[in-house]
């Protein structure tokens, strides 16, 4: 088993509030030692933002705590329990491949989980070998990152620690070790979990703890649970509303990937889309399009609904009221979705006010789009620097209302949609191209290189436009594969 070893010089200040829980709800579990670690790629901005030192984490016994082969002191290495709705089959899961090695305490007092992926089996492996590769470490390395500069709520990527080993998967990979920073990693699939598996006790126990750790504002009121399952329903909402805003395809939605504290977790098929097409699909496993970009909010609904069904006996007493007070906190979401996604679409096309044929115009714009095969992110691009998106007289006739719709406002559009369209986003190609290189050639130039660019999207310099480029057409559609 790994090593207790006395870190200097790093900066941890590590608590695990996580393990004041009943005993159900994890195991404590420390990572399995790895042959040869050896660090790939380090978060110099997110380490420091932590309180740690980049500098201090780059030597050799501290490229080990990443890599799992030696424990922080304060550390309290866990293994979470959780159940989840895997493509609509609700099953018991867990941390089969992850350990919750503690949560760091920055200068400023904040709380964030410290995440191995890829660090052994645990009591809740099924079979698995516990590990992960290479490529799929530094593949959500990079869309978690990306997804933070675009100002999407996420986990973050602290560390990638290549291992020395190889797994196999249909070919033996390299393997590696993700440091994951989330503000933590409480699910609805741990809800359903204390709901299918623990007792009343336990459930109030993970409310109570989920509320003071995420909103602390909740006061002892007369329903506070009631308010707990409201926010968690409108930090989704907002999450979701700009997932659709950047064309982000989760691809596995599955209960246990979504997050109490509304960040996007779990970076397995997903993908940014280019061609504008509300069905597209990524994942190799979703065979009849069940996380299709299209259906991400219904879908999140229906992710809410099952919390909120974990949450009824602390709602009330009375089974019957339990329901109805859920069902119309769950029916909040899609007017949350919707205004919160108007908000942001306006913003795209340099709306400053409301109007009521806003939401008429820009569904028109989309279905034109849909129509003409455009690109999502480029056309918004187009329409920010004055460019020609189309040749068609439906799209001319659309430019019109637009240029009448913005000639009814003060300010100054162009500005806004600077700053609301990104100039690049991950393309798929760019990052299978850097993460070829990564782990074909050990050559993380590419890699590097992309971060930078990716690290303002709305800055539109120079050296982004080479990025923003859509790929090649090709015959073949782009897969991705649960790698993460």
């Amino acid at each position: 088993m790994a090593e207790t070893k006395h870190i200097q010089d790093v900066g941890w200040n590590l608590d695990q509030s996580y393990a004041s829980l009943p005993p159900i709800f994890y195991t404590i579990q420390k990572p399995v030692p790895v042959r040869q670690p050896e660090l790939v790629i380090l978060n110099h901005r997110l380490a420091s933002s932590l309180g740690l030192n980049p500098c201090a984490l780059q030597e050799t016994e501290n490229v080990a705590v990443l890599a799992g082969n030696s424990i922080p002191e304060g550390a309290v290495p866990i293994a979470q329990a959780y159940a989840g709705h895997q493509f609509g089959h609700f099953t018991m899961l867990g941390d089969g491949r992850a350990i919750l090695i503690g949560e760091q305490i920055t200068p400023l007092g904040k709380r964030f989980d410290l995440q191995l992926k890829g660090s052994g089996i645990t009591p809740y492996s099924r079979g698995g070998d516990g590990r992960a590769a290479l490529g799929p470490m530094l593949r959500e390395y990079i869309i978690s990152e990306a997804m933070h500069c675009l100002k999407i709520p996420t986990t973050r990527s602290l560390a990638v620690v290549a291992t020395g080993e190889t797994i196999m998967r249909e070919k033996e990979l390299p393997g590696a070790v993700l440091t994951r920073v989330a503000s933590s990693h409480l699910r609805v699939g741990t809800f359903q979990y204390a709901a299918s598996w623990g007792n009343l006790l336990d459930l109030r126990a993970l409310a109570d703890y989920a509320i003071q750790r995420h909103f602390p504002e909740i006061e002892l009121g007369e329903n506070r649970y009631l308010e707990f399952l409201r926010n968690v329903i409108a930090r989704q909402a907002e999450l979701i509303a700009k997932w659709q805003l950047v064309g982000f395809v989760h691809g596995v939605m599955n209960t246990d990937n979504m997050t109490i504290s509304g960040e996007t977790i779990d970076y397995g098929p997903c993908a940014f889309m280019d061609t504008y097409d509300p069905a597209t699909v990524f994942s190799s496993i979703d065979l009849h399009g069940r996380y299709a970009y299209g259906r991400q909010p219904s879908i999140a609904q229906w992710n809410l609904a099952r919390f909120a069904e974990t949450l009824l006996p602390l709602l009330a007493e009375d089974e019957k009221e339990a329901v109805e007070l859920a069902e119309n906190a769950v029916s909040e979401f899609s007017d949350l979705f919707q205004q919160a996604w108007l908000r942001g679409m306006r913003r795209k096309l340099g709306l400053f006010d409301e109007d009521p044929q806003d939401e008429a115009l820009i569904e028109e714009l989309l279905t034109l789009m849909y129509k003409e095969q455009a690109d999502y992110t480029n056309t918004f691009l187009s329409l920010t620097y004055g460019e020609k998106v189309s040749d068609s007289p439906e799209f001319a006739d659309w430019h019109k209302k637009w240029q009448r719709r913005l000639a009814r406002q003060e300010g100054d559009p162009i500005r806004l949609m600077k700053a609301s369209n990104p100039a690049l986003i991950p393309r798929n190609h760019r990052v299978e191209e850097a993460l070829a290189a990564a782990v074909d050639c050990q050559d993380y130039k590419p890699m590097e290189k992309f971060l930078a660019a990716l690290e303002d999207p709305y800055a539109h310099t120079p050296e982004q436009k080479a990025y923003s480029e859509p790929p090649p057409p090709s015959p073949i559609p782009y897969r991705t594969f649960c790698g993460t």
